[in-house]
């Protein structure tokens, strides 16, 4: 409609109606709506252009994820078994054994996830796990589906106290033994047997480490009071690559100083990538003749040295992508 149409059309509209309907077409005309025909033409060819190349894309992506999810569903066939006495026995260490395969087929399929040293951890007794602290904690949930699997028992652990403030964990945390940590709590589970996980480094390493892999445990020495009380081994842990699979932001400042400031762990977490994982741990015996600062001290050492061993620092995501079609031998 040109601008001659519509002064002619205003000035010859007479009533309401004939306002309306040119002011309709003065609007349609300004906004381009007399070719939207046209648009909704071309935006037609467009979809009928690419919809075969997404497809194309689309359905092999379909049929890999199928694979994936029927590679779990072996996994959990293959323990079709264990699990049936598993819930004949007990509807919690079912529960635990099914959840447990779960965690395992995913590690498996994943991050291709490898224990290095399943021997050294006892079949019965106490032990105290010390490990090192990924922004997600996903090889430690790997760690605990093979000592269900594996070792047929359940490792208590130790969670911050934010875990028991998430709506609706309250149930997962009672299932699978984690405990706030008073270390009387963590004496008496010991003494009764059980093997406890910790890690002295907490929400502070899983926020505030990187790539380079440092230790943030500051002077904490609870852990080692709590394996000299209960007088069992120490056996401290690390698995390769973890920082690889997930990563933090919480090395900015501002993250930094809203949790020193209040205590609130939330700098954002960003990765899932299929990175190789590896755990390598060896025990510490128990030597009444140590006290906790210097047993606190050895195990830091210790993690530190499997750490030196066992990570290539600074880490890289792609090297530890690359991993997975390599098998790499311990470097000693």
């Amino acid at each position: 409609m040109s601008p001659a149409d519509n002064q002619s059309c205003l000035v010859g509209a007479e009533d309401t109606v004939s306002l309306l309907v040119c002011a309709y077409h003065t609007l349609e005309d300004w906004a381009g709506l007399s070719h939207l025909e046209d648009y909704l033409s071309y935006l037609e060819y467009l979809l009928w252009v690419f919809t075969p190349l997404a497809i194309v894309f689309i359905l092999p992506f379909l049929i890999v994820i199928f694979l994936y999810l029927s590679i779990l569903f072996l996994y959990v066939y293959k323990r079709k078994n264990q699990l049936r006495e598993a819930y004949s026995n007990n509807l919690w260490d079912g529960a635990r054994k099914t959840l447990a395969t779960l965690w395992d087929g995913h590690g498996a399929i994943w991050h291709g996830y490898e224990i290095h040293g399943m021997e050294k951890i006892p079949d019965t007794g106490p032990a105290l796990i010390v490990y090192y602290h990924g922004a997600i904690p996903i090889d430690y949930y790997y760690f605990l589906a093979n000592v269900i699997i594996q070792k047929g028992r359940t490792c208590h652990s130790v969670g911050d106290h934010f875990l028991f403030k998430i709506p609706g964990f309250k149930l997962l945390l009672e299932v699978f033994s984690v405990i706030h940590g008073p270390q009387e709590e963590c004496v008496r589970a010991l003494r009764n047997g059980h093997m406890l996980g910790i890690s002295p480094g907490g929400v502070r390493e899983a926020l505030f480490s990187d790539e380079t892999y440092p230790l943030l445990w500051g002077k904490r020495r609870g852990f080692a009071q709590v394996a000299i009380d209960s007088q069992v081994p120490v056996i401290p842990m690390f698995t390769q690559n973890v920082r690889e699979g997930f990563r933090s932001l919480g090395t900015l400042r501002f993250f930094r100083w809203l949790y020193e400031s209040f205590r609130l762990p939330i700098a954002p977490i960003y990765g899932g990538f299929p990175v190789k994982f590896r755990t390598f741990g060896d025990p510490i015996p128990y030597d009444p003749n140590i006290n906790a600062a210097e047993l606190a001290e050895k195990v830091q050492q210790a993690v530190q040295s499997l750490i030196d061993q066992h990570q290539q620092i600074p880490g890289n995501i792609m090297r530890a992508l690359l991993e997975r079609f390599h098998t790499r031998k311990k470097r000693q």
